[in-house]
């Protein structure tokens, strides 16, 4: 079953300092039909202005990737941890039994745009841990790259929970075929571009900012149809 969600659909939150588009209930936006998919618990596109952050915040029991898009992200945590995360960087953020940490666009003029997911981890009370790692553009061009996991161990970083975060290029006409098991979820995200999705359930056409929540079993088809450029995805199989 392929239930798609527009970009439309999605809940905006437009402050002075940042923009989000949240996929699922966060912050102001409350719909208790739409909480969560599987462990996924938060899945929010985020843009902040030059100068700008979330500054220091804690969580707990949390699983937290993020996805630099375009522009540079400063991570810093209470465990001692400071980064420059460029386009291309992927972060994992256990939070475990109590992390504190800030989020800050460091550009004298540039935005940063990224993606923030939320997973729920498979026990509660782990130590916490930071980690981050970039992903040359041609590593995912026209396959899916692992970048977060619970499960695989191909050069990803790891979560604590039966998931895997994918990333992928591609181009126009190409197409990624992804056999998803009948007991798992999958959520497809597309940030840029166009592409085609299909199985048994029929074929859909995904524009920017799209997503597809897909369960039962089905060998999912995603073909490059944008008319220039490329089209960039993000993948997330779930239990």
């Amino acid at each position: 079953m392929i239930k798609v969600v527009t970009s439309a659909e999605r809940h905006t939150s437009n402050r002075e300092w940042i923009h989000s588009e949240f996929s699922f209930s966060f912050a102001d936006y409350d719909d208790p039909s739409n909480v969560h998919f599987g462990s996924l618990l938060a899945h929010n596109e985020n843009e902040l202005k030059p100068k700008q952050g979330m500054h220091e915040h804690p969580h707990h029991d949390l699983e937290i990737v993020t996805y630099v898009v375009s522009g540079v992200l400063r991570h810093e945590d209470d465990l001692g941890n400071r980064a420059d995360l460029q386009a291309g960087t992927v972060q994992t953020m256990s939070a475990g039994t109590g992390i504190n940490h800030s989020e800050t666009n460091p550009s004298d003029n540039d935005n940063v745009r990224f993606l923030q997911i939320w997973l729920l981890p498979k026990e509660p009370g782990l130590a916490p841990k930071w980690d981050a790692k970039y992903f040359p553009p041609e590593f995912r061009t026209n396959q899916l790259l692992p970048v977060a996991s619970g499960t695989l161990d191909e050069g990803s970083m790891t979560v604590n929970e039966d998931a895997t975060v994918y990333l992928s290029t591609l181009e126009t006409g190409k197409e990624l075929v992804y056999p998803q098991q009948e007991e798992r979820r999958t959520h497809v995200f597309l940030l840029s571009g166009n592409v085609e999705i299909s199985c048994s359930d029929g074929a859909f056409d995904l524009q920017p900012g799209d997503a597809a929540r897909i369960r039962k079993s089905c060998d999912l088809k995603i073909k490059g149809t944008s008319s220039e450029g490329e089209a960039e995805l993000v993948l997330i199989d779930l239990p």
